[in-house]
């Protein structure tokens, strides 16, 4: 996340230096204490009472299709549509009870039923009769995918170390660092009933300050960049509640929350359609004002007698560019994620202020309108911080240069010439210069005068 600079930020003096510790340690104290208090401690294991099915791995060695038999009619004397393909596929069972047997179960079939060829490495199934359960069959499920999967996250993590080198290597941990905040804290916590909004904010200020430090360093520009990030994480979530009350959204609006209300009901859906924005909205952030406060760094080194307010404006102007390609990146990658959707509302007959105004597209341009804000309000606090912490440093600079002038001594003034004296010498003809012709004619065309 964030930008990336090799060469290093200046340092800041030790006043600065001493108000920045001052101010964001005890924000990284507050924000362990409320990891500590909301952090789910006795959250139930999910593996735990699971009624799911053995799922085994195997290899497909045998793939049989054959016509499917007729559909039964249906009572308007229509006939069904038969739901093929049809066949059995001969799997060898690699691991678990059975491995190195060959079982035959039915060619999958049905809408997202995998397409199976011979070779290829699945994913079964043992599903056990209901009447009698010494009776059970295997199915198969889905392909296996961990192979290319585990080839395509090696080609990611080589790229980012061959480009960024060190700085890669602590990205790809940071991406680590992030994963596992999520997967211990922020998802188990709303699992366990606390609330969503403070167990998002509580875990996007965790992820900020580890991924931060550990990206870019622990210098006064990231601390800048953290405080920037911190306060637009804060008003993105003032922003989030109000939007949401005002809009009257309840988190109903998509299968995937619905499905989960049946799974845990007490789940509060409307915390947790805020926690999504907090969640979301943070990998943009550490974007923007990582570079904000990258920006008024490189502004300052560049050119030292730039004033704050010349930072300032130069660095916002910056911010406006990316800000404006950033607003297009949220509200595609929005619609990217809801494309399926989105498509199948383009089939509805409903009227198009109906459609916008559902729940579904409502939460949508909320979500999108909200982390835009955010956004927008993280550049002029981070960059107007920026400018603070820059011309701090720089003023010192400035005094310690000025006191190394003033010992040197300064050179003699010129003496000051008379006024006549140098009319005459500047109306006087020049050395080189050609004669002078007559009065009010031009030099001949045809000379070869070199001052023609």
């Amino acid at each position: 996340m964030g930008a990336d600079h090799t060469r290093p930020a200046p340092s800041a003096p030790p006043g600065v230096r001493r108000i920045l510790v001052a101010t964001v340690v005890p924000l990284f104290v507050a924000t362990l204490v409320a990891a500590l208090a909301l952090w789910p401690w006795d959250a139930p294991d999910p593996a735990a009472g699971s009624d799911e099915p053995p799922r085994q791995h195997g290899t497909v060695t045998r793939v049989v299709t054959e016509p499917c038999p007729p559909a039964p009619e249906t009572p308007e004397g229509s006939p069904d549509a038969a739901q093929g393909p049809c066949g059995t596929v001969t799997v060898r069972v690699d691991d678990g009870p059975d491995a190195g047997q060959q079982v035959e179960t039915p060619v999958p079939a049905g809408p997202g039923a995998p397409t199976v060829a011979v070779g290829d490495e699945i994913i079964l199934v043992e599903l056990t009769d209901p009447a009698d359960p010494t009776v059970s069959a295997y199915s198969i499920s889905e392909h296996q995918r961990g192979a290319p999967l585990i080839w395509l996250v090696a080609l990611f993590a080589a790229a980012i170390v061959a480009f960024g080198r060190w700085r890669g290597l602590a990205a790809l941990a940071g991406l680590a660092a992030s994963f596992a905040i999520l997967l211990t804290f922020v998802l188990p916590g709303i699992s366990a009933g606390s609330p969503p909004l403070l167990v998002a904010v509580v875990g996007a200020a965790l992820i900020m300050f580890v991924v931060l430090y550990l990206t870019h360093g622990v210098t006064a520009q990231t601390s800048v960049a953290v405080l920037g990030t911190l306060g637009s994480l804060v008003l993105t979530g003032v922003l989030g509640t109000i939007a949401t009350a005002a809009t009257h959204l309840t988190g109903f609006g998509s299968e995937d929350a619905t499905t989960l209300s049946m799974f845990q009901a007490d789940v509060d859906l409307h915390g947790l359609l805020l926690a999504g924005i907090i969640i979301g909205s943070l990998g943009v952030l550490d974007d923007v004002t990582v570079t904000q406060a990258a920006t008024v760094t490189e502004l300052a080194h560049a050119n030292p007698g730039l004033s704050r307010g010349q930072l300032y404006r130069a660095a916002t102007r910056v911010g406006r560019a990316h800000i404006a390609s950033t607003v297009n990146t949220i509200v595609l990658a929005y619609a990217g994620a809801s494309l399926p959707v989105l498509l199948l509302l383009t089939a509805d007959s409903r009227a198009v202020t109906q459609i916008l105004t559902s729940e579904f597209l409502a939460q949508e341009i909320v979500r999108s309108a909200v982390a835009t804000l955010g956004l927008i309000a993280a550049v002029p606090l981070t960059t107007g911080l920026a400018a603070v912490v820059t011309t701090a440093g720089r003023r010192g600079g400035a005094a310690a240069g000025q006191g190394v002038a003033a010992t040197t001594p300064a050179p003699a003034p010129r003496p000051a010439a008379d006024r006549s004296e140098a009319l005459e010498a500047l109306s006087g003809p020049r050395a080189g210069d050609p004669p002078p012709t007559a009065a009010g004619r031009w030099p001949d065309r045809d000379s070869t005068d070199t001052a023609w």
